[in-house]
């Protein structure tokens, strides 16, 4: 599969407060990888458990750093990891029709 825009949706199932979180030294991790643009971090209501919603610029990047970054802290927490990757260059016009702050009209 090539796409140019990547989505990429990762969930912990473990409970940590967010603000038990290193998010600051998980960021600099996190940016250390190719390719991702961005990352929405996820706190669950009434659960914590925690995730985020991240764009890639190619489905290579998002299953590097799944590999790279999202497994290993899975194993590091002893926690269940639920991944999904989702094409974002499909659905861009549908997108772009709902204001999606990931999508500019042209």
């Amino acid at each position: 599969m090539s796409a140019n825009k990547v989505f990429v949706y990762a969930e912990y199932q473990v409970s940590i407060p967010f603000n038990q979180i290193d998010w600051k030294s998980i960021n600099l991790e996190m940016k250390k990888f190719p390719g991702l643009k961005s990352k929405t971090w996820l706190s669950g209501i009434k659960t914590n458990t925690v995730g985020g919603f991240y764009e890639f610029d190619s489905v290579e990047n998002a299953q590097n750093y799944i590999d790279g970054l999202l497994i290993p802290f899975a194993s590091q927490i002893n926690g269940n990891l639920s991944v999904k990757i989702f094409d974002g260059d499909i659905t861009g016009e549908a997108n772009i029709g709902m204001n999606s702050p990931f999508y500019i009209a042209e």
